[in-house]
């Protein structure tokens, strides 16, 4: 580590604790729970609006005209996007929460060098791209692409061998592009020459609670000369919820949660020594839409981000879809969704109390409550590895240990196990010693736990009938689990649907 400074940056979701919203009965209309303090939302030109620290916005009721976009500045904690709406929601312009393009590189580029390998922001709520390699000498770690952050991130193909030979030695090459993100589908794998690159991964339950955004595209491969592009942003998440009628109007009314595309690849002045790679395409985000009436034809959309074009070095991946639910009483609504989406009568907005895992410190330095959202932990010049990274968890048995993984922005992910937990079940806390990579990282700390043999009967009914053994938690480092799976006897992984989570809730507090 040396005098190599490090900045470890937050990519998780922050878990909302808002009441339940009571199920509608009989012939009682939906309640969003909008206090309308935040007043009526008719915007008559293009507008970018601050989120709050809770991304919660209350409004009595909405109407976006036709030509008008509504975008959204990202906080602190990265939350999703909440609007409830006390009245009615005309949506006839585009509410748009879709992820970043990454930069292209080399004379695909702008000119401007510096921003080559610059992956590509998630929409908020969502998880960014990784960086691009950078050019440089054959064994220059900084060549190798980051990988996507996220659930799932697509990953960056790492330098290898083809048929025994090193590739650039050999003229031969055996490396490929980033894959892209993975969310409702998995993210699509790069073209590549001797190597097989994983991609990023299925996530996230179709009633899209707990809400997540999508993942980032992993970033490409530089070469001598030029660097890769990064990898594109995840699309953000979005949850409109009005106690009357939502209506996107036909043709001109959308609302967007894509993943973004990654940045073209040089096209000229590459040769055989110099096979730069593009970076994956961001995954699409998510969109739950819950109201009384749910009319109009209007797109509804959460595509997956495209790969850059390139001419030598080889291409990324695509990024997967993202996860489209729809709830109301009444659907009116006849025009599919891209891709298509689950449905349902309006159920409960937000689960709270779920088992949580987070991360407290990272050398002796705390982590930020809230967290900033860049660079959250910045240690000083002279800290020298290993370091010492603290757990707190609730709801989660003791004597279990924490995966932690450090991500940096190039080069291979490294990982260990902590020590046990200890305290009670109710609030706990355990310890990990690692060896950060130089530069910029992004931890992300896994617990998987055993449950006792009469919860994971309990647990069955969301596991197609097969007992549940174990649960895990992911967190990021702002520690809020962004997910949760259940593990049967057999070793299926089953994501933990709203009526799992409560189960899980209940037992957390002792019910």
């Amino acid at each position: 580590m040396g005098a190599a400074q490090h900045h470890l940056s937050t990519t998780g979701r922050a878990v909302m604790t808002l009441a339940l919203l009571a199920l509608a009965q009989g012939a009682q209309a939906f309640n969003s729970g909008s206090t309308g303090a935040d007043g009526d939302l008719a915007p008559a030109v293009d507008t970018v609006i601050t989120l709050p620290p809770s991304g919660i916005l209350n409004y009595a009721n909405i109407n976006i005209p036709a030509g008008v976009k509504v975008t959204f500045k990202k906080n602190a904690t990265n939350t999703p996007v909440v609007l409830l709406v006390a009245g009615n929601a005309v949506i006839s312009g585009v509410i748009d929460v879709s992820g970043r393009p990454s930069t292209a590189s080399g004379t695909a580029g702008d000119g401007v060098l510096a921003d080559d390998g610059n992956p590509g922001e998630g929409g908020p709520g969502g998880y960014g791209g990784g960086r691009g390699g950078r050019p440089g000498a054959v064994d220059l770690i900084e060549r190798l692409g980051g990988k996507g952050l996220g659930p799932g991130g697509g990953i960056a193909a790492g330098r290898a061998t083809c048929n025994g030979l090193d590739w650039e030695l050999a003229n031969t090459v055996g490396y490929g592009g980033g894959t892209g993100g993975g969310f409702g589908t998995v993210g699509g794998t790069s073209s590549a020459y001797c190597v097989e690159p994983a991609v990023g991964s299925v996530y996230g339950a179709a009633e899209l609670l707990p809400l997540v955004g999508g993942s980032g595209g992993g970033g490409g491969q530089g070469g001598r000369n030029w660097a890769g592009s990064g990898g594109a942003g995840g699309g953000g998440a979005l949850l409109i919820a009005v106690s009357g009628t939502l209506t996107i109007t036909n043709t001109t009314g959308k609302i967007l949660a894509n993943g973004g595309r990654a940045g073209d690849v040089a096209t000229v002045g590459c040769d055989s020594m110099n096979r730069a790679s593009g970076g994956g395409g961001g995954s699409g985000g998510a969109i739950r839409l819950v109201a009384t009436t749910l009319a109009g034809n209007g797109e509804i959309a959460a595509t997956g981000g495209g790969f850059g074009s390139y001419t030598c070095g080889y291409r990324g991946g695509a990024g997967g879809v993202g996860r489209i639910r729809l709830e109301a009483e009444n659907i009116t609504r006849t025009a599919a969704t891209n891709p298509a989406a689950s449905s349902a009568q309006p159920g409960p907005v937000f689960i709270a109390g779920t088992p949580t895992l987070k991360i407290t410190s990272v050398a002796g330095v705390n982590v930020p409550e809230p967290p900033t959202g860049v660079a959250d932990v910045r240690l000083p010049a002279n800290t020298t590895n290993p370091v010492t990274v603290s757990f707190a968890t609730t709801g989660v048995p003791v004597g279990n240990t924490v995966r932690l993984a450090a991500t940096p922005n190039n080069g291979p992910e490294v990982s260990v196990v902590s020590t046990a937990l200890a305290g009670t079940p109710q609030a706990a806390t355990a310890t990990a010693s690692i060896n950060l990579p130089a530069g910029a990282s992004t931890l992300q700390a896994t617990i998987t736990y055993t449950v006792v043999v009469a919860m994971g009967e309990a647990l069955s009914r969301f596991a197609q009938g097969e007992r549940v053994e174990r649960v895990t938690l992911m967190a990021s480092l702002d520690g809020r689990a962004s997910r949760t799976l259940l593990i049967t006897a057999s070793g299926r992984e089953f994501e933990a649907s709203p009526e799992a989570l409560a189960t899980l809730r209940l037992a957390s507090m002792g019910g």
